[in-house]
């Protein structure tokens, strides 16, 4: 059964293998937050400029709007692990910064400081406790919300991308 699981794993990181091949995967959270935050700007900047408006449907968040989120919810959520939100961050960002390069410089901005403060985190730093809507958490976890939410809206950027006839650049056949 392992064996199975494995050959399955292993063929579908195979299709992925253009873009930074598999830099990151099973290396723990920062290997991980690299791969993805890596995946989201490589498919940022794979996305024509003018694709940045395009939305699904009628109240449903456009492309700029969906990688803002992103940057609104990681920098958000480091502030309730901690560490101080930038005074610029507003929640009106979402729907303001629609260009394609200032999306892909406050993306990569909130994603170097998942980086930077994840990496100087202790391991007591990572078990505080911390409140999020009134529930109880630690450090650790809003890391892991950070990271699942990340790969979250990864899917969604990448059924964007499709529609609009762009394929991620780590599944283009070499």
């Amino acid at each position: 059964m392992k064996a199975i699981l494995m050959a399955v794993v292993l063929g579908a990181a195979g299709l992925h293998a253009q873009v930074d091949t598999l830099e990151g995967l099973w290396q723990g959270y920062d290997g991980e937050w690299l791969h993805v935050s890596r995946q989201l700007v490589a498919l940022a900047e794979a996305m024509p400029a003018e694709k940045f408006a395009w939305r699904p449907a009628p109240g449903v968040r456009s492309t700029s709007e969906v990688f803002m989120h992103i940057v609104i919810a990681n920098l958000g959520l480091l502030d309730v692990a901690g560490v101080k939100a930038p005074a610029d961050l507003k929640m009106s960002l979402e729907k303001s910064v629609t260009a394609k390069a200032d999306v892909i410089k406050w993306l990569q901005r909130s994603q170097d400081a998942v980086k930077t403060n994840h990496a100087k985190a202790t391991p007591a730093d990572l078990q505080k406790k911390v409140k999020v809507n009134n529930r109880d958490a630690t450090v650790d976890g809003m890391y892991l919300r950070i990271i699942v939410h990340a790969n979250e809206h990864m899917g969604q950027l990448i059924a964007y991308a499709r529609m609009n006839g762009v394929t991620p650049p780590w599944s283009e056949a070499k």
